[in-house]
């Protein structure tokens, strides 16, 4: 078996709580339909370390300039205050030749607004934060198109707001193929409401 790679992107600024229930699941083989089919890389534009919102330091795996999207199961788009000004534009682009090369990518929060200036929420289904959000970024076209969900899967492409980390996860993994449909959604019951009964139907779904 071949193992594909998940490539999470890194920035500064970026919000450290918005990715972890994505990417410690698909990095763990409990629970996988194949486990270690996946892993999880980082891509920075640089290999300098970069500092989270939360003050973490963390050192990118390789550059964006020498990742192809033919190496790659899908591309992660976390959010980070750097978004809301302009930045990481170069994520953006690479977004749009992940999703012409079919394959998918993720982004939550703040990567929505990267995904909005660069045109790929025009005329697909998507979230974010907010449409008035969106509607901030220029030349952003797409407000017929915004689901107002927790998160939201389309044409390759998965959004969801700042809060719903969970919900993102989910989408992910369904878009993955990482578990059989009754674990994904006992896993989602469990991390989404906190009730125990999920774990029991968790370990009833693995059985």
């Amino acid at each position: 078996m071949t193992t594909q790679t998940v490539h999470l992107a890194l920035y500064d600024t970026l919000a450290d709580w918005e990715f972890g229930y994505a990417t410690a699941r698909i990095n763990s083989p409990a629970f996988q339909q194949v486990p270690g089919r996946y892993q999880v890389k980082t891509v920075a534009e640089t290999l300098d370390p970069i500092t989270t919102m939360g003050g973490v330091r963390m050192l990118p795996d390789l550059t964006l300039a020498d990742l192809d999207p033919a190496d790659s199961a899908m591309l992660i788009l976390p959010g980070a205050e750097s978004w809301v000004d302009g930045g990481n534009a170069a994520f953006a682009k690479a977004a749009r030749r992940w999703l012409e090369a079919g394959v998918p990518v993720a982004a939550i929060c703040g990567g929505t607004l990267g995904l909005a200036a660069e045109g790929l929420l025009d005329d697909r289904a998507h979230t974010g934060n907010a449409v008035e959000e969106l509607q901030t970024v220029a030349g952003y076209a797409g407000s017929a198109h915004f689901r107002a969900e927790r998160a939201v899967r389309a044409d390759g492409l998965i959004t969801a707001g700042a809060v719903s980390a969970v919900e993102f996860a989910r989408e992910v993994f369904a878009e993955l193929d990482l578990y059989e449909p009754a674990v994904l959604e006992a896993w989602h019951g469990l991390f989404s409401t906190g009730d125990p009964a999920w774990f029991g139907k968790l370990q009833a779904a693995l059985s």
